[in-house]
């Protein structure tokens, strides 16, 4: 019996995880550590978090890099963000072409979201490799 293609809803969820661990990697040094965009605090990128300057619920920057920034759990959850500070690190040029960008539609089909899942999934094994994790 042939398998069941997954479902757009699974792709995305399956790419948000990849990401995520790819934006906290990108921004680790050579022990797993990164710093909070948004406090500075450093921790292991496993204890950190994959923060979005504009909201997830804005497909056009989801997965955008630019609008993903490593934050700390105290800044991301609990403090919604702290979009103020974080638009001072990303700078107004950046947070301006972020947000006129989360306000564009965009709609990614199964082999979108299969080609960045592949793409994200290489940029991991890499840096999980420099870091001494794979």
């Amino acid at each position: 019996m042939p398998k069941k293609p997954k479902t757009l809803t699974n792709l995305k969820k399956e790419l948000d995880i990849i990401f995520s661990r790819y934006i906290r990697l990108r921004n680790a040094d050579d022990n797993g550590d990164a710093i909070c965009v948004t406090c500075s605090v450093k921790n292991h990128w496993k204890k950190l978090q994959n923060g979005h300057f504009m909201s997830r619920r804005h497909t056009a920057t989801r997965w955008d890099e630019d609008n993903c920034q490593v934050q700390c759990y105290s800044c991301n959850v609990m403090q919604q963000g702290k979009q103020y500070e974080y638009s001072i690190w990303l700078g107004a040029e950046l947070a301006d072409e972020l947000l006129e960008k989360s306000r564009t539609t965009v709609k990614f089909d199964r082999d979108d979201l299969q080609k960045m899942i592949l793409e994200y999934k290489q940029e991991v094994e890499f840096h999980l490799d420099r870091i001494g994790e794979l």
